[in-house]
């Protein structure tokens, strides 16, 4: 199946733009978020280079991050980029946990490959098995407990577009010994 992210920046535009004035933007890159302000009046989520998951990860922050955070550029969080230590990874990686798993969650309403990512090429990626079971842990406390509202709403409107069941469920997330979804679920019947 083709990913193209032009139909990411449709799907997102037609699900949030009338009510929370945000649109997905392709950028250059690196990804950034930019509230409204007296040169654009809507909030910009900008994501890299066109790539798809890019735009899914960025769109992840945004589903996370509250009403007084949307006001911030960056969602007003800090950022190290690529050659952190390891203490600077393990806080990258804290703030990280619940993006990614939202993110996942995307993935599998796209019906497509995900893999967790520390984003530290040239530094300490720190215990990325460690990483990536806290990202499926938090997976599977979303698919018992329920996904935030905005990231439930696009996950609903990614299973439609790419024509996959739901709900989510936890048979949906292996956690193999990369940490990785490898599972292809197209063919996956969900009761």
């Amino acid at each position: 199946m083709p990913y193209q992210y032009s139909d990411l920046i449709s799907l997102f535009d037609n699900t949030f733009f009338a009510q929370y004035n945000t649109r997905l933007i392709r950028g250059g890159d690196e990804p950034l978020y930019l509230p409204a302000n007296e040169n654009c009046s809507y909030h910009q989520i900008i994501f890299a280079h066109g790539y798809f998951e890019s735009a899914l990860h960025e769109i992840s922050h945004w589903c996370h991050a509250g009403e007084k955070r949307r006001l911030l550029e960056d969602f007003g969080y800090w950022y190290t980029p690529d050659g952190r230590d390891a203490q600077q990874q393990k806080e990258f990686e804290q703030v990280e946990i619940i993006p990614q798993a939202i993110e996942w969650a995307f993935n599998a309403a796209a019906q497509k490959k995900f893999n967790t990512s520390a984003d530290n090429l040239n530094g300490d990626t720190g215990d990325s098995q460690n990483f990536k079971v806290k990202v499926h842990q938090q997976v599977l406390t979303f698919i018992e407990q329920g996904f935030p509202a905005r990231a439930q709403q696009f996950i609903e409107t990614l299973a439609l577009f790419y024509q996959t069941s739901l709900p989510l469920t936890a048979a949906q997330f292996p956690l193999n010994d990369e940490g990785t979804n490898e599972q292809d679920i197209s063919n996956i019947e969900i009761g």
